[in-house]
């Protein structure tokens, strides 16, 4: 069974027909020709296909196209507000060499901006010291909410950095 959807990416509605079956990796992949979010394992344990959906991160390997219907998907690529302008994270990774080969840079990317904005929320993580909602981001608290996101070359220690970086710390 196949539905029309519309989502919004990076800024553009894009209508689109997909399967039931087909998931939001794959719509975006092959149908929209939107090729930041990666396939790593596409199973949900790598964190290449990372895209922030309604501002919330996600793995979009594991949600199904139709399940989101109207929502807005935001990938690396559309971090930086257009023009060439980058995400404080993307710069943040350019400056502290955050990625080597580049794979999973803009799944990390996206991790990384998602997991900003829950720290400032205050959602706590499972190393969280406080859970009053003061969420201070040290090394193992960054580490802890990162550690969805595999990097193959081990630029563990220069992602930390490039994070805590963005983060003002």
């Amino acid at each position: 069974m196949e539905s029309r959807i519309t989502l919004t990416v990076d800024g553009t509605a894009h209508d689109v027909v997909v399967d039931h079956r087909t998931t939001l990796l794959d719509a975006l992949r092959d149908r929209l020709a939107v090729t930041a979010p990666k396939k790593g394992c596409d199973h949900g344990q790598c964190g290449s296909c990372t895209v922030l959906l309604d501002g919330r991160r996600h793995l979009s390997c594991l949600t199904l196209a139709v399940a989101h219907d109207g929502a807005e998907v935001t990938t690396a690529e559309g971090l930086g507000g257009g023009e060439g302008a980058l995400h404080p994270v993307q710069d943040a990774f350019l400056a502290r060499d955050g990625f080597q080969c580049g794979y999973c840079t803009p799944g990390q990317v996206c991790s990384a901006v998602g997991m900003l904005d829950e720290a400032k929320q205050g959602h706590p993580s499972h190393v969280t010291d406080d859970l009053t909602g003061d969420v201070e981001l040290t090394d193992d608290e960054i580490r802890e909410r990162m550690s969805g996101n595999l990097c193959r070359c081990g630029a563990y220690p220069n992602i930390v950095d490039a994070i805590r970086e963005a983060a003002g710390a």
